[in-house]
């Protein structure tokens, strides 16, 4: 039932994870794509071949989005590449993995946090809205942290938090020609995370999941393809939960 021949999407941090996952299910569903990277070339080159094989037309940049220059620089290349933009995913970001106390964080990790997980998208929105062509899809990724906060990792917590509520200000701002809607992913098997979910602490991360399951890359890009769809077309300002009932909160 969801097909996406005609448009174009752009996805950010698109060399791997859930980015790659998202890139590759919308071209399956028949978009052209265009992904972003920061520094993972071969591993985008490959993902624009794959998009390329699927018989779509591809696009991939690199550079720091949480620079506005380097923002507005790659999303004009991807609509001169690829024509105006009907959907944009946000979902480059960081995560820094070693817990640390708000009172030991130092001012370094929390600005750079900040910059990269809510700054990048501040930027790369402005530089995308004029290139967008209505009925447009706008869909960030944020996270169960954002819901419930996470000890030891407040600066990623209040980043991907403040996504929540941009996402329902710029779903009022963007109507009726865009909807906006954020995914929340609970734990997903990606290369950020897997230090985090090998072992015993893994086990006890999928013991407090009521679907005793660790999602897929995959299993957080349907969704994302649902929201960039028609199917979802009545939907904007909404947060879409996607974590195994780990956190049952909208």
């Amino acid at each position: 039932m969801i097909t996406l021949g005609g448009r174009t999407a752009l996805v950010t941090g698109g060399s791997r994870g859930i980015g790659r996952a998202t890139a590759l299910m919308l071209a399956e569903a028949g978009a052209d794509v265009g992904i972003t990277y920061h520094t993972r070339d071969g591993e985008a080159a490959d993902v624009a071949r794959k998009i390329r094989a699927l018989g779509r037309r591809a696009y991939a940049g690199g550079g720091d989005l949480s620079e506005p220059e380097t923002a507005t620089r790659l999303v004009r290349e991807a609509s001169v590449a690829l024509g105006p933009i009907h959907i944009l995913v946000l979902n480059a970001g960081v995560w820094p993995r070693e817990a640390v106390p708000l009172s030991d964080m130092s001012p370094e990790q929390w600005h750079r946090t900040c910059r990269v997980n809510l700054d990048g998208i501040f930027y790369t929105v402005q530089a995308a809205l004029p290139a967008m062509e209505p009925p447009g899809r706008i869909i960030v990724v944020g996270s169960t942290a954002g819901q419930r906060g996470e000890v030891g990792h407040a600066d990623y917590a209040a980043s991907k938090g403040a996504l929540m509520t941009l996402t329902r200000s710029l779903a009022g701002e963007c109507a009726p020609d865009h909807t906006v809607n954020l995914v929340a992913p609970g734990w997903v098997d990606t290369e950020m995370s897997e230090e985090n979910l090998a072992g015993a602490a893994g086990d006890r991360i999928r013991a407090e999941i009521p679907l005793g399951r660790i999602a897929a890359p995959e299993d957080i890009a349907g969704p994302i393809l649902f929201l960039a769809s028609d199917l979802a077309r009545q939907m904007t300002g909404s947060v879409l939960s996607v974590n195994g009932g780990s956190v049952l909160s909208s």
